[in-house]
């Protein structure tokens, strides 16, 4: 059996046996990987330098699984992570033109710190390994890799949405990235939507030979593979942490707070693709229709700050704090405050209460690979007394959890009347009909979890025949 060595921007650095904050998600899938194939897990330890060196620091937990990271310049996470890959790539491949930056230092620093990657890694492969790299981050590795005498399989998964051909070409040197990642063996992406997309680029702006139906892409002589892997939860994992007493008690503030209100949650990294002022719009101009109905609905919104550095970031949290105060000072009563909004984060074990408390869990993004608080807020429900998903059809979970609309409440997030009308849609519906919707999902958020997901990819890249 082939040993597998997963490369990631960022690493989980494994814990010892039994230590807190063990981890869970796509980390303790990938954990879970190298623990059963042997390997190690390459990526950027998260620290800026004043100077490159190329030392490689290693950590090994308990487990057996290893990791090894290297420091990168502060120049480097300036071009490379705040630069290319989240002022460029990110709001490009989330559709938004309006806020994508086009610095040729930008992708200087890119292409330098994916070289740098790979020369790091190289002497850590040995010839029999499978090789899976992850994200938009990492797009060129597997051309720079095999540059450097790589011949190995090589897979690659994309987590974020694939954009339309006419929004793609609008960044420089589009053809050359493209190129580069059909270096790799196997392409993976969240759903068949992003895949028609890239398939359509590598035909119509490359001129590759593409086969629709297996996702082969041929060009200058070489094959790729193509094919949709949903990501899942890792659904034991977050059912164990509903089995805990910080979830019992999260859910119970949750309730006991709510006053006889019936909760609405939104949890979602700050961000401006999660649809977040779109999503208060909707909720301003339900209590706009219905004003009367502030006493029986609460909605918290989870948004725990990112990428600080990163202007529109900072924007997006002010716009957020305006909405917020505007339908508060609008709506509030002495002892009724129709919005919480909560600016941090909490542990897997309070959102499954939170999960669990509220009735209505509220998943807009404008743009989403997958979106996994849509699966998690299903997973954690109640069977005898679930809530209701209120879903955004441009999320990427938004084909498995439709259910043949019968299953989410689907929703456009650019309009807030669709929004406020699916909220009363729900908070006024019927017990039988929340758990024939919700009956429907979770077998889908079950069954097809983080550890299926790894399987399938780790197993189609291992049967790939190499030349």
């Amino acid at each position: 059996m082939s040993r597998l060595v997963v490369i990631s921007n960022r690493v989980a650095v494994p814990k010892a046996r039994g230590a807190a904050g063990a981890q869970g998600g796509l980390a303790g899938a990938l954990n879970a990987a190298l623990r059963k194939n042997g390997g190690i897990w390459f990526g950027w330890s998260g620290q800026g330098v004043d100077q490159f060196t190329g030392s490689i620091n290693y950590a090994r937990s308990g487990d057996g699984v290893t990791t090894a990271t290297i420091d990168l310049e502060y120049q480097d996470v300036d071009e490379y992570y705040n630069g290319y890959a989240n002022s460029t790539l990110w709001p490009l491949f989330h559709f938004r033109l309006d806020l994508t930056r086009y610095e040729n230092e930008f992708g200087v620093g890119y292409e330098r710190v994916n070289e740098r990657f790979a020369e790091a890694v190289v002497p850590l492969i040995a010839p029999d390994d499978d090789i899976w790299v992850h994200d938009y981050h990492l797009m060129p590795l597997g051309e720079q890799l095999r540059e450097k005498g790589v011949k190995n399989r090589i897979g690659f998964f994309l987590h974020i949405p694939w954009p339309p051909t006419n929004l793609l070409v609008s960044l420089p040197f589009h053809e050359r990235l493209v190129r580069a990642l059909l270096r790799y063996d196997l392409i993976g992406l969240q759903n068949g939507t992003w895949l028609d997309s890239f398939l359509h680029y590598c035909r119509k702006e490359l001129g590759a030979e593409v086969d629709e139906r297996t996702g082969t892409v041929v060009l200058d002589g070489r094959k790729t593979i193509a094919k949709a892997y949903p990501i899942g939860i890792d659904y034991d994992h977050f059912m164990s942490k509903g089995e805990t007493g910080e979830a019992r008690q999260a859910q119970q503030r949750l309730q006991s707070s709510t006053r006889h209100r019936t909760a609405m949650i939104g949890v979602d990294r700050l961000d401006y693709s999660k649809g977040l002022p779109e999503r208060l719009d909707g909720i301003g101009r339900f209590f706009d229709n219905y004003p009367e109905r502030v006493r029986d609905l609460v909605f918290i919104q989870i948004a725990p700050p990112s990428r600080e550095d990163v202007q529109s970031y900072q924007h997006i949290r002010a716009v957020l704090e305006q909405k917020t105060g505007q339908i508060n000072g609008a709506r509030s009563e002495v002892d009724i405050v129709p919005i919480r909004y909560v600016n941090r984060g909490h542990s897997q074990e309070e959102l499954f209460g939170f999960y669990r408390g509220a009735k209505i869990g509220l998943v807009t993004p404008l743009r989403d690979g997958m979106n996994l608080v849509a699966k998690e807020y299903v997973a954690a429900q109640d069977a005898t007394d679930p809530g209701v998903l209120i879903l955004s059809k441009f999320a990427g979970a938004a084909p498995q959890l439709d259910c043949d609309g019968e299953g989410a409440l689907m929703i456009n997030p650019h309009s807030s009347d669709d929004i406020a009308h699916n909220i009363r849609l729900a908070l006024d519906m019927p017990l039988e009909e929340r758990k024939a919707r919700w009956e429907r999902m979770i077998g889908t958020v079950r069954d097809d979890n983080v550890h299926w997901w790894t399987e399938n990819f780790v197993g189609d890249l291992a049967a790939i025949e190499l030349d």
